[in-house]
């Protein structure tokens, strides 16, 4: 999927928006009278949404996050070079978004990997790394994996941040998707 401001999706970036986008992503499929149940998958910043969105659906039975930030406080330390960058990149096009730079700002501080993977609990949550991910530290997934009580974490030795382009952590992935397939639905 695209999120807001990315591809051909309209909108700006958010973080909270992005949220929602994955929030809703998962809406449309459990709406679906064919799928009985919803896992997700995020590499990065959508690992760390994963995990968030599916901790506020009770119809997702499983998440792969992969080198998921355990927080955004990186970003929220200083939210106008973000927002700098985000324009530089062109997820927020124009000078009139946000509207309310604060309200935009202070999402960064709410939305948090650590927090929800407590409440995605029980649930099945794997967690991937790069152990010489230079984006995200490891610590971040030992937190989010610390905080749900029973992940499946997975370090994979002389990995970067990439994880999406390295065939071992795609190998892992594959391996996941079989399982989810075919254990019995929550």
């Amino acid at each position: 999927m695209n999120y807001r401001g990315c591809g051909e999706s309209e909108g700006h970036f958010s973080i909270g928006g992005w949220l929602r986008d994955v929030q809703a992503a998962i809406d449309e499929l459990a709406a679906l009278s064919e799928v009985s149940s919803v896992s997700v998958i995020g590499f990065g910043t959508g690992a760390a949404l994963a995990v968030c969105a599916a901790a506020t659906r009770p119809e997702v039975r499983s998440v792969a996050a992969f080198s998921p930030p355990a927080d955004f406080e990186d970003w929220s330390n200083d939210p106008e070079h973000l927002l700098r960058h985000a324009r530089s990149v062109g997820v927020i096009s124009g000078e009139s978004f946000p509207e309310d730079f604060e309200a935009w700002a202070e999402e960064l501080d709410q939305v948090k990997a650590i927090d929800s993977a407590e409440k995605f609990a029980p649930r099945s949550l794997m967690i991937v790394h790069g152990g010489d991910d230079d984006v995200v530290p490891v610590f971040d997934s030992r937190m989010v994996a610390d905080a749900h009580g029973a992940a499946d974490l997975r370090v994979i030795q002389g990995a970067g941040h990439m994880l999406n382009y390295d065939p071992r952590a795609i190998a892992i992935l594959l391996g996941w998707v079989d399982r989810q397939r075919f254990s019995s639905v929550v």
